[in-house]
């Protein structure tokens, strides 16, 4: 066994395509500390035993996924299209607008940054915490479980996040934050934003968010709320595979995430049905073709 483990064939490929990540990481986005561990841990489940070979290769594709994000540092979508900034704040007012103090209409994001408290701070931040644990714990459930529904998950999940990169470059838009603190000005060297998530790291008095954030890939990067579409994406699994408490607690975490969306000022109202919407297109299309590349040949009735 460890002698297939770690044939000569195995190692320069595994040698030659981490080699490969990092010095093309350093020529497009510069070295970070993440990007030797990955490799590192990749590394070591690949040829640790079959088992976590098996595991780390079916996790490859969030893997692609997070390098693709991380990648599009070193072309940002803005160098393609103009940024959308005062056009989408004027439709999310006209559309969702709120009526504030002395009659003055807000979007949804200004009255909740008047009417803000600390219980919702609190739990907001938490809620938006949950946008990529939960899919990736949600598709280790699935790994073990439900083999054949694992991949079904992490490939909707791939199409629906390059549906939603493919969105970033053809319109690319402002966050609410963006017009609270710079107006309708577009400056492509801003950095990332905590916003309304700084209340968070200032409850629990760790900077959560905001080592999060300062690692943002591109902040017109707004529509569609990708935060907003994984957890429809767990919600339609959970429900399809009949796990009906999952449903019940992903259904309270998807509304969660929403509706910390806006109260945090990331995102408009706009931004967040935008999500939806990719979400259900990407699992729509799927359907149409999961079971052409996902035959029920390959996988056994105990994986299924």
């Amino acid at each position: 066994m460890a002698s297939r483990l770690f044939t000569t064939r195995l190692l320069l490929i595994m040698g030659g395509l981490s080699a490969a990540y990092l010095l093309l990481s350093f020529w497009l986005i510069g070295f970070r500390p993440e990007q030797l561990s990955l490799v590192i841990l990749c590394n070591l489940l690949f040829f640790a035993s079959a088992a976590t070979r098996s595991f780390v290769s079916a996790f490859s594709i969030f893997i692609i996924y997070w390098i693709i994000f991380d990648y599009m540092k070193a072309i940002p979508n803005y160098r393609f299209h103009p940024v959308q900034i005062e056009s989408i704040y004027l439709l999310e007012k006209k559309w969702f607008g709120v009526t504030g103090p002395g009659g003055l209409v807000l979007t949804p994001n200004e009255y909740w940054q008047i009417h803000q408290q600390s219980w919702i701070d609190f739990m907001a931040g938490l809620f938006y915490l949950c946008w990529i644990p939960v899919p990736l714990s949600f598709a280790a459930y699935l790994y073990f479980t439900r083999r054949r529904q694992y991949y079904f998950f992490a490939f909707t999940f791939l199409l629906v996040n390059l549906i939603g990169f493919i969105i970033y470059y053809s319109c690319p838009a402002a966050p609410p934050w963006y017009v609270s603190i710079h107006g309708y000005v577009f400056n492509p060297h801003t950095a990332g934003s905590t916003a309304g998530l700084a209340r968070f790291d200032a409850l629990v008095h760790v900077p959560v968010f905001r080592s999060i954030y300062t690692q943002s890939s591109n902040i017109f990067a707004a529509m569609p709320s990708l935060h907003s579409a994984y957890p429809v994406i767990v919600f339609y699994y959970a429900v399809k595979n009949k796990l009906r408490i999952m449903s019940f607690v992903f259904a309270t975490v998807m509304g969660g995430i929403w509706f910390s969306a806006v109260y945090t000022g990331h995102h408009y109202v706009l931004d967040v049905l935008a999500g939806i919407c990719c979400a259900m297109v990407g699992i729509a299309l799927f359907r149409v073709v999961g079971n052409r590349l996902l035959p029920e040949q390959r996988f056994t009735p105990a994986n299924n």
